[in-house]
């Protein structure tokens, strides 16, 4: 790999993020040339894939858009963009979500972890970790979506169903990216717990998740539920 080409791709699906993709862009980009940003637009009606070509077009090299005809869900996304990444080479993946929930300022944290680890998590639920911003309803949904996750695949990751992730290369390379079909929470708890059983060691790193000020949430009763079931079919596949 070219030594001047960045060592982390930060990959970012898409779906109507147009308010938040300019200073989510400038944010990354900041940290300095070992970072580039990938997009994964599913087609977003509201110009979020045009303002991302003009990003990459203002920054050539540190900026690429993956264009996708038709909304598919952040979990496909994710697979198109790490697929994106593997192919060219990039030592590290880091995946995160669009709408500034993720503080872009925590990647060295995460890319520093990486070190010594195949898979890092920015976590929620690690001491020092939180949120800012949600209800209490939804404190406890996330909890208790981690908890029944865990105590039903015996995982002891804390933030089972953090998005927020940096890989190593051999880590993500090494999972059968084409068997996984989830989404939402259930695409995070599905990578992780096949990262864990391919024998990566996962580390995590506190992070403090911030409610979005400018567009919709992505969370629905599908993804929830999906994600309940999946829990069974990982666990019954061992």
């Amino acid at each position: 790999m070219d030594d001047a080409a960045p060592r982390v791709t930060v990959v970012v699906p898409t779906y109507n993020e147009r308010p938040n993709l300019e200073e989510l862009a400038a944010r990354v980009l900041a940290l300095g040339p070992d970072y580039a940003l990938l997009v994964v637009d599913d087609g977003s009606p509201d110009g979020t894939g045009a303002l991302a070509d003009a990003l990459a077009a203002a920054n050539p090299g540190r900026v690429s858009v993956l264009h996708r005809p038709r909304k598919e869900g952040i979990g496909p996304a994710y697979l198109a963009g790490f697929a994106r990444a593997l192919a060219a080479g990039t030592p590290l993946v880091a995946q995160m979500d669009a709408d500034l929930s993720h503080d872009p300022a925590d990647l060295p944290r995460l890319v520093g972890a990486a070190e010594g680890a195949d898979l890092v998590v920015g976590s929620r639920y690690a001491p020092g970790g939180g949120t800012a911003g949600w209800s209490a309803w939804r404190r406890w949904l996330s909890r208790a979506g981690c908890a029944y996750a865990r105590a039903v695949l015996g995982v002891e990751v804390a933030d089972l169903t953090g998005g927020f992730k940096v890989w190593r290369r051999p880590a993500l390379a090494g999972l059968d990216l084409g068997r996984i079909a989830a989404d939402g929470y259930g695409f995070q708890i599905e990578t992780t717990t096949r990262a864990l059983r391919t024998g990566a060691r996962v580390v995590e790193v506190p992070i403090t998740f911030r409610e979005r000020v400018a567009g919709r949430s992505k969370l629905s009763r599908r993804i929830v539920g999906e994600a309940a079931v999946l829990v069974w079919r990982l666990r019954a596949e061992g």
